[in-house]
């Protein structure tokens, strides 16, 4: 049987895979980057939303407690986090970008300072690494995307 440190990673690992499929196919196939972009930008959105939720789960069995924050404070971070992430949908590359890269760090940077006591002690050298290579994906695109408007000019 399979423990649920090794399959979190295994899965967390998995999650990558259009992270970096569509970092790199931008490089690759050009003439499919509106298509790309829509997609990558879709997906950073998708998965800040999923990691935000578990907020949720955590506030609720604070039961009124402030430790280490209180309830309504790890809802109010869950739900800042997940409408981060619509926003980032509307906005230009050059802003989803930022947004993207702000928020996933932002994300981990919760994680590690308030809500460590929660998490076992795997978690959180896990959401380093997949934390690191999303924003590493979401740099590249942006790298892309400054290359391919400065080669033209724009």
């Amino acid at each position: 049987m399979i423990s649920v440190a090794r399959l979190a990673i295994l899965v967390g690992v998995a999650g990558l895979i259009p992270f970096i499929a569509c970092a790199a196919a931008l490089f690759a196939m050009p003439q499919y980057s509106v298509s790309l972009l829509g997609y990558f930008y879709l997906y950073s959105a998708g998965i800040l939303a999923f990691m935000a939720g578990i907020y949720w789960p955590i506030a609720m069995q604070l039961d009124n407690r402030c430790y280490p924050l209180s309830p309504l404070v790890t809802m109010l971070l869950s739900q800042v986090f997940f409408v981060a992430a619509g926003i980032g949908l509307l906005l230009s590359t050059p802003a989803q970008i930022v947004l993207y890269t702000v928020a996933y760090l932002g994300l981990y940077v919760t994680d590690a300072r308030w809500m460590r006591v929660y998490w076992p002690a795997w978690y959180l050298r896990m959401r380093m690494v997949l934390t690191l290579v999303a924003v590493t994906c979401q740099l590249t695109v942006g790298a892309w995307f400054f290359l391919l408007h400065s080669s033209q000019g724009v």
